[in-house]
């Protein structure tokens, strides 16, 4: 097969520190990276990419067997390059294979089929979708879930924009958008789970979900996500809302691993069974009446783990932002580790319901 190839060229300058951060960005996704005269290349299973850097320019190149490892790519970098150049406020436009605008290659329209508790709060919603190859690909656990409500509830999906990015409908007829964690994946038979921590107030995703009938519908686009790194030890911990990520990574590994899990809910009510066959201890923490994201029990459990001096390590975290805050900066300034070997995320914050799945 012949491999896809794109090329974008801007008038641009990078410092030596925004490349070194558009690396590692790039490094975090499971890139191998190199440098050859005035390019920088990076090498990822799906695909290769390079960015040129000649006097006064910057030249992104992709190539991939597969539309969706090429689009993969450009995603990877236009995102970084946007992100860490912004103040130059860099205009993007590909050249060749899946060059302007266009059906977006990560998105897909999704249909309910199933809806059932699964403890007092939380909800699994089963959702059919075409063509899902893609969502078990390049390591990310997440999706944008793109949502109808009262003020726009027949909204209009996005489609590809030149840079390769997102381009949205304007805000009359944009859909609403949260992140949210696919719990279990069947390819073959067309369909995913996705639990919605069920709560009061206005929250989008759990208004959504309380109301799901079979038939409706959702955009999905994705994955989302910095993959978890193959490791013989893992230390992680979550709260509710990043119970169904960490209960698929769980599931996921190998029965070889080793490590510790911390699991905060409200009440034994809210324990679920996560099945797996490693050698990861799982405990269970209650809060027992004392608010989500107060309870410091959580990140104070994560961090009096001892890493282990043999092996390969990985960690892993997500839940409220200040607990996610104080469990990264334990790991990047107390232990000195890397992206390499941590995530540590904010899925929600205290007052603000954001647009993870809390």
């Amino acid at each position: 097969m012949t491999d896809l190839q794109s090329r974008a060229e801007l008038q641009l300058q990078l410092s030596p520190d925004q490349l070194h951060k558009i690396r590692d960005r790039m490094e975090s996704f499971d890139a191998r990276s190199s440098d050859e005269g005035e390019a920088v290349n990076f090498r990822f299973v799906f695909g290769e990419a390079s960015l040129v850097m000649p006097e006064g320019a910057l030249i992104m190149r992709a190539r991939s067997p597969h539309p969706d490892g090429l689009a993969r790519l450009k995603d990877l970098m236009a995102t970084a390059v946007e992100f860490y150049a912004k103040e130059s406020q860099p205009r993007i436009v590909w050249q060749g294979d899946l060059a302007g605008r266009g059906e977006l290659e990560q998105f897909r329209e999704a249909t309910v089929v199933d809806a059932m508790d699964l403890t007092p709060h939380m909800k699994r919603v089963r959702l059919k979708a075409r063509n899902l190859e893609r969502f078990a690909s390049f390591g990310g656990l997440h999706v944008r879930m793109l949502f109808p409500t009262a003020t726009v509830p027949d909204p209009v999906w996005p489609v590809r924009g030149d840079n390769g990015l997102v381009s949205w409908p304007d805000e009359t007829r944009r859909p609403t958008t949260r992140v949210y964690t696919i719990r279990r994946l069947d390819v073959a038979g067309g369909h995913f789970d996705v639990d919605f921590l069920i709560h009061e107030g206005e929250n989008v995703g759990s208004n959504w979900a309380s109301h799901a009938r079979p038939g409706d519908k959702v955009g999905i686009m994705g994955p989302l996500g910095r993959p978890i790194r193959p490791a013989d030890w893992y230390v992680m911990g979550a709260d509710e809302t990043g119970l169904p990520a960490i209960g698929r990574i769980i599931e996921s590994l190998p029965v070889t691993t080793r490590g510790v899990a911390f699991i905060e809910v409200a009440d034994g009510g809210e324990r679920q069974v996560i099945e797996h066959g490693t050698g990861i201890e799982l405990h269970w923490l209650y809060r027992n009446g004392v608010p989500g994201g107060e309870s410091k029990v959580l990140a104070d459990a994560v961090m009096s783990v001892a890493w282990p001096k043999l092996g390969t390590s990985f960690g892993w975290f997500a839940a409220e932002a200040e607990a996610a805050k104080r469990v990264r900066d334990h790991w990047r300034s107390d232990l000195a580790l890397g992206r390499d070997q941590t995530i540590a995320s904010a899925y929600w914050t205290q007052g603000d319901a954001g647009t993870m799945a809390g």
